[in-house]
């Protein structure tokens, strides 16, 4: 069965449709409908497979939120190769953990934080049925599955053990990404806006008094930024298509009030610097 019936897409496919590859890389979902068996220990292609992507959000919503992450790039080239020209091409996971937490900007004051949450409430208000689907289905899979199931496709059309190299390297990516933003996270401190506002998402049944869950930097923008400037260095051409996802990630965590901007950009700066830092030590 074609799991990718009625999609949209936004570039031919570049994927074998007659195999378990689901192909998502380059398209822009719009419906799709697909009934899988249960898999243990489901790869990211079947979990997609399982819970295929809704309507996402328009490019005129997520472009806001967009051009405040693509400032970081320039920021994160400029720092790492000061961070290159003191190391070389070496791996040093640890010295690198210790100087990529000290590149990312103190936490916002707590007036500007709150001038960020009134953001959120605003936008708060104008969620829909649809933009819920949107967001719930880019926060569970926007941290890894979205980005595994990328280069999945990508290793279609390269030799299996360059694809499995560079499998093996985006794992460790999002796995230094994750590490270095739950750091900060705990030493940060910084509540999340539903913390802050239990009524934006009375789901999460917040305790009266909590302080976390922690929202600075964001984990998902963290990674998200880590995975695309890795998969761009491997595929420049689809850059483009890195980027629109990632922006439909982050624009969903300010849509569900699980960041507020500034969590944001920190966490794309950091995950720019990880990105570059894996780059660099596994000589692409």
């Amino acid at each position: 069965m074609n799991v990718l019936r009625g999609v949209k897409w936004r570039y031919p496919l570049i994927a074998l449709l007659a195999v378990a590859a689901l192909g998502i890389g380059t398209l822009r979902p719009q419906l799709v409908t697909a009934v899988t068996s249960a898999v243990k220990n489901p790869s990211a292609t079947d979990l997609i497979k399982q819970d295929p992507p809704p309507t996402l959000f328009t490019d005129t919503e997520i472009a806001a939120i967009g051009k405040a992450v693509e400032a970081q790039r320039a920021k994160a080239d400029a720092l790492f190769a000061q961070w290159k020209k003191a190391h070389g091409t070496a791996r040093d996971d640890k010295a690198f953990t210790d100087w990529a937490a000290q590149q990312v900007p103190a936490p916002p004051s707590a007036k500007a934080r709150t001038a960020e949450l009134r953001q959120d409430q605003a936008l708060a208000k104008t969620r829909t049925a649809a933009g819920r689907k949107a967001a719930t289905w880019l926060e569970l899979h926007g941290k890894k599955d979205i980005w595994q199931v990328y280069l999945h496709d990508q290793r279609e059309l390269i030799p299996a053990a360059r694809g499995a190299t560079e499998k093996a390297e985006l794992k460790a990516t999002l796995k230094l990404a994750k590490t270095i933003s739950d750091q900060l996270a705990a030493r940060d401190k910084q509540p999340a806006p539903f913390v802050l506002d239990p009524a934006l998402r009375p789901d999460k049944h917040i305790t009266p008094g909590a302080k976390g869950p922690y929202s600075y930097p964001s984990r998902h923008a963290t990674r998200s930024a880590a995975a695309v400037t890795f998969l761009t260095a491997l595929a420049p051409h689809r850059a483009g298509d890195y980027r629109w996802m990632q922006d439909e990630v982050l624009y969903s965590r300010l849509y569900m009030a699980g960041h507020v901007t500034s969590d944001l950009t920190a966490g794309t700066l950091l995950g720019n610097l990880i990105g570059d830092y894996e780059l660099t030590v596994s000589g692409h």
